[in-house]
């Protein structure tokens, strides 16, 4: 059993008068990988808060194993320094350095005894060894190459990590903060929506990190594919103080908390009828003597029920819709030769691009390659330095861009925040449009200033969607929205009519919307047709030819005139005995190598069984079953790793003998 880390005991906590969670009870240990998630202030980063030490409970405790180290992701960067990226980074590392200095003091120390020909004292010695072996496995030799690779992974390139704290932005510095933590190597990771701040290299680097962290992960994310690829707990903070852990994946815990308020309604079904019984008998013998005293006793019982409550279905839900749009030409906008360039930075030098009616269009590529620029262009919000910008007959634009919630006046209510866009008869209809962003009643006099960032995002989503328009052009939408709200501007956008040019880091949001991805490359655009996994497909399919055209033999008569083989007239006898053996060997282990990958996928096939098992409803409530199950899926796992690793040492016997042939 996996030795528990750190211990979440009967947490309670109150803000203002409303409890955000009451009597959370967790535990993390070593391979954890625990996503909170729950709307915009029910009280994830609280409690991440409590479990770092920096905010306490009302009740319950947090306990922790002797010498675990907590690393949490903190904006604690002073944005005005001038010392470099890497600098910073390597503060992560300090206790390296430390070490370093200590082991140059004793090997002073050692060389000065061996000067005056005397012995070095023991006590040296020993704490020599002791030093330089924490050196060592600390990775104190690598440590250069280990900051490197990590501000590589996170998007810094060899100029940006000489470059000074004070040139990036807030976002940039909480990568580096991120890339501090990772440095630091803490036992569990506490981590408060890190993947907001990556783009989508990153967020693939980070995913690999954290696929190879050998501690425990407590993330609060809105991130549904991280969820389901990593997560093997849900921990839900519900926003009315329920604190409820499921097992498994994203997936897993949708379908568990379906089966939970199934399970809640029948439930309450039947002690609503059972008090409807109690009521119809108290009601009809309350006034007769003979049955005075059962109704008292019934009238106490129903005193003592702890009712069953069910939350509704999409309470507070966001009911979005975006106005039709009218219908727009064939062609939506032309980009013809685009330059553009700030300074001496150049952009774009004559890229064209073409939108039609009905795409819906994802732009990726790294941070900085160009993207919200090429997204202001498109929405007519940049100005161009050269070429042809030419909007489609009938094109009507809606810019959402990511500075608009810092546009918002704080002074302002969110009513008359839409009304400063809104025309005259727009008025009429204003509440009801606020309402379907889940601003009602006094909701919509409410000041910007005191919304929090999900909320301002519905006020900018609302004061663009207010008009009809037929191109929605959209730099970042999902950010600060919650698991819900994302998924309802999805659903809304697939039943958009018009055309949609989007800058998304949630890839959740562009499977479900993209049919072609055009990939921004410092100046570069390469268009693909599918969602943003086809666009991955081709990209590996792409790596992968490339790998096979560099390790292919040279074809034709070059083959034979450097390399022996049983035909050439030129290599001797032994020679040619020697290159049959090693021919027959490539075949053997080549063959070898196929049955692998076939037995691999016959048993893979046989791991989803299980899956399918463990998602019967009438296995769920079979607790015995389920550990059984269980059981023989990590036998099965267990399986699969040991054939893996055979078909590793196969694929490097195979390539040795490959190089040895060829």
């Amino acid at each position: 059993m996996t030795p528990v880390l750190i211990r979440l005991q009967d947490l309670t906590k109150q803000i203002a008068g409303r409890t955000l969670f009451a009597e959370a009870s967790l535990g993390l240990g070593r391979g954890d990988r625990v996503g909170l998630v729950g709307p915009n202030g029910a009280g994830k980063s609280t409690l991440l808060r409590i479990v770092a030490g920096d905010d306490v409970a009302d009740r319950g405790e947090v306990h922790f194993a002797r010498g675990v180290r907590v690393g949490m992701l903190r904006q604690e960067i002073d944005p005005r320094q001038k010392h470099s990226v890497q600098q910073e980074a390597a503060r992560a590392l300090s206790h390296l350095d430390e070490l370093e200095g200590e082991m140059r003091d004793l090997e002073s120390q050692m060389e000065a005894a061996g000067a005056r020909g005397d012995e070095v004292p023991a006590a040296v010695a020993e704490r020599y060894d002791r030093v330089s072996t924490h050196f060592a496995h600390g990775g104190g030799y690598e440590r250069e190459a280990r900051v490197a690779a990590v501000l590589a992974g996170l998007g810094f390139d060899e100029e940006a990590r000489k470059r000074p704290l004070s040139s990036f932005s807030g976002g940039w510095l909480m990568r580096v903060e991120l890339a501090k933590l990772f440095l630091s190597q803490p036992d569990v990771l506490l981590l408060d929506e890190p993947t907001n701040h990556l783009d989508l290299p990153a967020i693939q680097w980070f995913e690999e990190t954290i696929a190879d962290f050998d501690g425990a992960v407590m993330i609060v994310s809105h991130d549904r594919t991280f969820l389901r690829r990593h997560a093997t707990r849900v921990a839900e903070v519900d926003g009315t103080g329920r604190f409820t852990v499921y097992e498994g994946n994203y997936d897993r815990y949708l379908q568990q908390r379906q089966e939970l308020r199934e399970h809640l309604l029948a439930r309450k079904q039947n002690q609503d009828r059972e008090i409807a019984q109690m009521e119809r008998f108290v009601e009809r013998f309350r006034a007769k003597a003979t049955k005075a005293k059962q109704a008292q006793s019934r009238i106490k019982a129903l005193a003592r029920i702890e009712r069953i409550e069910v939350a509704t279905e999409n309470e507070r839900r966001m009911r979005m819709k975006i106005p039709a749009p009218p219908r727009s030409g064939e062609v939506v906008m032309n980009l013809e030769g685009i330059h553009k360039r700030y300074g001496d930075n150049v952009v774009y030098a004559g890229v064209d691009l073409q939108i039609r009616r009905g795409d819906r269009v994802a732009l990726a590529g790294p941070n900085g390659a160009g993207k919200s620029t090429l997204l202001r262009i498109i929405a007519g919000a940049l100005d161009i330095d050269g070429g042809k910008r030419t909007p489609g007959h009938n094109v009507e634009v809606a810019f959402f861009a990511q500075h608009q919630l810092e546009a918002l006046h704080p002074e302002a209510t969110v009513l008359a925040e839409l009304e400063r866009d809104a025309q005259l008869d727009d008025f009429p209809r204003l509440r009801g449009h606020l309402g379907a962003f889940l601003f009602s009643a006094d909701d919509v006099d409410k000041k910007i200033g005191v919304l929090s960032g999900g909320e301002k995002a519905r006020v900018a989503l609302a004061r663009m969607l207010l008009r009809p328009a037929n191109l929605l052009v959209l730099d970042e939408p999902t950010n600060h929205l919650d698991i819900v709200s994302r998924e309802v501007l999805e659903e809304a956008l697939a039943g958009f009519t018009g055309t949609l040019v989007f800058v998304s880091h949630d890839r959740a949001f562009i499977n479900a919307l993209a049919t072609r991805v055009v990939e921004v490359n410092h100046g570069v655009l390469d268009d693909n047709i599918g969602n943003y996994d086809d666009f991955l497909a081709r990209r590996a399919a792409q790596r992968q030819s490339s790998e096979e055209a560099a390790v292919a033999p040279s074809p034709g008569p070059a083959e034979t005139k450097d390399t022996p083989s049983e035909e050439s007239p030129h290599a001797s006898k032994a020679e040619r005995a020697a290159q049959r053996e090693r021919k027959k060997n490539h075949d053997r282990v080549a063959r070898k190598l196929e049955k692998l990958e076939a037995r691999i996928a016959s048993e893979e096939e046989k791991l989803e069984v299980f899956g399918w098992k463990l998602s019967d409803p009438a296995i769920a409530s079979d607790a015995e079953r389920l550990q059984e199950l269980d059981a023989e899926r990590a036998a099965q796992q267990q399986v699969i790793d040991d054939l893996y690793r055979d078909w590793e040492r196969a694929s490097d016997e195979l390539s040795a003998l490959r190089d040895a042939l060829f």
